[in-house]
């Protein structure tokens, strides 16, 4: 812990020192302390278990540099539980870990080049996104070449992965081993309309051949997005084809999804919205080795199908896929905002009961989560929610735990954003 705090000094000092030439630097905090009560979290409430309880939080610096054409940003964090060390203990369980370090050069007004570790956030960022919620977020290693031009805005991304700075090859299987995408988007008066395609190559050791492959994913769709008056709302169609890796082989891949999502904005401060997804699953009973269950990549899946993580949030891929109806109910108005959105849940292919080889009724559940954030200023926000959970039969069937048990979440979370220092010359 005392080398990488002399580490964490010495690059701020380094950047500083840089910065008395730049334009502009730029130093910011982030403390985020969060408390969670787990009773059927992800997963239904076993029973002879017992609820948990913990703080979690995210202590996080950025370092932001920027010159007429350069720009460089180096982003620290350290992700701890409380308690998970002792008070005395004389180093730190996860240590101070780099989210983001990237250079970016402008090669004219509207040409860009963007190179390191970075957060990949697009659209509504249901496929790709920087998951926020998660105290320590997500970001790629990745090269980001931009041009924007009258209103549209291309981007070419790349990147490859591997263990070290091998000799020889060697499986990797941590995450995708290359990945190239392109979006575009091009927005009008009222309206944004986005194109992705998402190429991700999963290597995988084949022992029949004794040589190392990859299966090549491909994820391609579009999202829109639109504001008139007091009518708004998005939508979204993405498709998956290719292959995915699995022991040994790869198998084919067909998936796709759909959603949308319609506003309305009463007289302020309140406005409502109706949605539906649809991400499509594999039967139970479906002995084709096809993959046809539809999984949402690189997502920031909380935000999507209930803050209960049941579904995407490390868990239900390769599975009966997900209808998910849901309405919200919005206040926001001065410092407060308040969002009531309940959830009805069908899964989108056959559940089976593996006992009696019956076929099940695809309604899952209901959740229903409660949230208000208040800002107290610009740097101090505190937020909180509540959800509960009401599963089926079903939904015990396919998630375990005891859907007669009380199911349900609560949270607590600050966030403290203060700026610590701004030079510019």
């Amino acid at each position: 812990m005392k080398l990488q705090n002399k580490m964490l000094v010495a690059v701020a000092f380094a950047i500083s020192t840089v910065g008395s030439f730049a334009q502009e630097l730029e130093v910011n905090l982030q403390i985020r302390p969060r408390f969670e009560y787990r009773n059927g979290f992800k997963e239904l409430m076993k029973d002879d278990f017992y609820p948990t309880s913990f703080v979690s939080q995210r202590s996080r610096m950025n370092f932001f540099y920027k010159q007429e054409k350069l720009k460089a940003n180096v982003s620290f964090q350290n992700v701890r539980v409380w308690g998970d060390v002792a008070t005395t203990s004389p180093s730190d369980k996860n240590g101070v870990a780099l989210f983001e370090s990237w250079i970016s050069y402008d090669f004219n007004t509207n040409w860009t080049a963007k190179f390191g570790r970075q957060v990949l956030s697009y659209d509504n960022q249901r496929i790709m996104g920087g998951i926020d919620w998660l105290q320590q977020g997500q970001s790629h290693d990745a090269v980001l070449v931009t041009n924007k031009k009258n209103g549209y805005q291309l981007d070419f991304g790349a990147a490859l992965n591997n263990n070290n700075e091998a000799l020889y090859e060697s499986a990797y299987v941590t995450n995708y081993k290359n990945m190239q995408f392109i979006w575009f988007n091009q927005k009008f008066s009222k309206l944004s309309l986005s194109f992705l395609a998402l190429n991700n190559g999963y290597q995988y050791e084949n022992l029949f051949e004794n040589k190392f492959q990859v299966a090549y994913l491909q994820t391609i769709g579009t999202y829109g997005k639109w504001d008139a008056s007091k009518f708004y709302g998005d939508f979204g169609l993405y498709v998956q084809m290719g292959e995915a890796a699995v022991t040994n082989d790869k198998v084919d891949v067909g998936a796709y999804y759909a959603g949308f999502n319609l506003g309305y904005k009463f007289s302020s401060p309140f406005k409502a919205e109706l949605g539906f997804e649809y991400l499509s699953g594999k039967d139970q009973n479906d002995t084709d080795t096809k993959v046809k269950s539809f999984t949402p990549l690189f997502g920031t899946n909380h935000g999507f199908n209930g803050l209960m993580d049941y579904f995407y949030v490390g868990n239900h891929k390769n599975s009966v896929g997900l209808q998910d109806f849901y309405t919200k109910f919005i206040y926001d108005k001065n410092k407060w905002q308040v969002t009531l959105a309940p959830h009805l849940f069908y899964s989108a292919a056959s559940v089976y009961n593996m006992t009696t080889l019956e076929e099940q009724d695809s309604y899952l559940g209901t959740e229903i989560d409660l949230t208000a954030t208040y800002k107290l200023d610009k740097n101090f926000v505190i937020s909180g929610g509540i959800s509960k959970m009401f599963a089926s039969d079903t939904m015990e069937i396919l998630k375990g735990g005891n859907n007669n048990n009380c199911n349900n979440w609560a949270w607590v979370m600050v966030s403290f954003n203060p700026q610590l220092f701004t030079y510019k010359k």
